[in-house]
């Protein structure tokens, strides 16, 4: 196991688990706790295949600590302010990548979301390829109450999953969406009861895990890259993918 930051990793053979470890603040998240999530990124054993993100206690994570935002000093607000633009930027692209590695080919990542996920804990649960909401799940995009933008890499996951109008709504508003909403529109791939959501985690994980890791791979990178491909380059796309799959099946090498 690894911790820091108010963040923990815990790998299980092909299984990570990285749980959000500050329920006394409803797992409320800090520039430390995105540092942590990097640095896990980086350590990941490579036997590891797919990534459960959840958080402790009441709530999957209630945003940004607006303790931390609003004082002065390093990464506040403020001092964001006061920085050349293309310095703070660059600050707000090391934030991004705790949530960006999350879309990697060569796992699958799976959001267990309870109670609130707002603003930045929203942005968590969509850099996730899946998502299991409890019943209890309460979704909202609350930047704009601040004057500010989703910036941790939310935002385009947002319109592929919910299209541009709603998504716009979603955020403009920063209203919540409940977890029977969220499945409505696609947010959610399912909703369980509270006390089921670990087992239906575990359940879409033994799912994932029992398909070959090449070819879960082949296929997340097929479908992720899709609606940025014609239909032409798909169809190429799916040639490929497909010629690798079967020479690596048969142990045919480069």
């Amino acid at each position: 196991m690894t911790s820091g930051g108010g963040v923990r990793l815990e790998c299980d053979g092909p299984v990570a688990t990285v749980t959000l470890s500050r329920p006394d603040v409803l797992n409320a998240q800090t520039p430390e706790m995105w540092l942590a999530l990097s640095e896990f990124s980086r350590d990941l054993p490579g036997d590891v295949r797919v990534v459960v993100v959840r958080g402790e206690g009441r709530a999957f994570s209630a945003g940004l600590d607006l303790s931390v935002a609003m004082r002065e000093g390093v990464n506040s607000f403020t001092e964001f302010a006061r920085l050349p633009p293309e310095e703070s930027a660059d600050r707000i692209h090391g934030f991004q990548m705790a949530f960006t590695w999350l879309r990697r080919h060569d796992i699958v990542s799976i959001a267990a979301v309870q109670g609130h996920a707002i603003g930045a804990g929203f942005q968590l649960a969509l850099a996730c390829d899946m998502r299991v909401l409890a019943d209890d799940a309460q979704l909202s995009m609350a930047e704009v109450t601040l004057g500010l933008v989703p910036d941790l890499g939310g935002t385009k996951r947002l319109v592929e999953l919910i299209g541009y109008g709603r998504a716009l709504e979603v955020c403009a508003t920063a209203r919540r969406v409940g977890a029977a909403e969220a499945e409505r529109i696609g947010l959610a791939n399912v909703v369980v009861p509270r006390a089921d959501l670990d087992s239906a985690t575990a359940d879409l994980v033994a799912a994932v895990l029992a398909g070959p890791r090449n070819a879960v791979v082949e296929l997340k990178a097929l479908l992720t890259g899709a609606a940025d491909r014609s239909y032409e380059e798909q169809d190429r796309a799916e040639r490929e993918a497909q010629v690798r799959r079967f020479r690596d099946l048969a142990g045919v090498g480069e």
